[in-house]
């Protein structure tokens, strides 16, 4: 249901899942066994999957904290967007290269909850696309000592508030691992 005319297709997004970025995220392992198993599923249905890459002053580029988790591996034909900012629309190629694939829908996958992940659906609903943000692939760490929530918390609100998002056009919601459709917009 994407306002994007011309753009039929799905594409997997795999945001952040960087060494140093889900290190100690929480429920790590689980998260990123549910994003290969994401990625698998989409490179057998030739679904596109594009993957994107943080940094900044904490998170040099180049740096074995900035490099992909090892479990995961980027195939040499799978667009990979490098991104400095939150929404990984903001002054990245993001949007050319899923105009370039004809994508109107992402399924979004990966790190950090509470602040890339929240900005790049939210970029992506203001932008025209559908979002649908899998439930158990993505995470963030313990930021208690800063005043946050639990990590659990922070997943489960916004996996709450993200499956009631709405906006004229556009269809948000969230969906477990198991069962995710690459296919269908529902």
């Amino acid at each position: 249901m994407t306002t994007l005319k011309d753009r039929p297709n799905t594409a997997l997004l795999v945001i952040d899942v960087q060494n140093g970025v889900v290190g100690a995220a929480h429920e790590r392992d689980a998260v990123v066994a549910n994003v290969g198993s994401l990625v698998k599923k989409a490179r057998r249905e030739h679904v596109p999957i594009v993957w994107v890459q943080h940094s900044d002053d904490g998170l040099a580029r180049g740096s074995d904290d900035w490099r992909i988790v090892p479990e995961l591996d980027p195939g040499a034909a799978e667009p990979l967007v490098e991104k400095n900012w939150g929404d990984s629309f903001e002054e990245t190629t993001l949007e050319s290269v899923l105009a370039g694939l004809g994508v109107g829908r992402l399924i979004v996958v990966g790190a950090q909850t509470d602040a890339c992940i929240r900005s790049t659906l939210h970029g992506a609903i203001v932008r025209g696309y559908d979002a649908t943000l899998v439930s158990d692939a993505h995470t963030t760490e313990d930021q208690t000592a800063w005043g946050s929530p639990p990590p659990d918390q922070i997943i489960a609100f916004t996996n709450l508030y993200w499956k009631y998002h709405s906006a004229p056009g556009r269809k948000a919601g969230t969906v477990e691992t198991a069962e995710v459709d690459f296919g269908s917009a529902s």
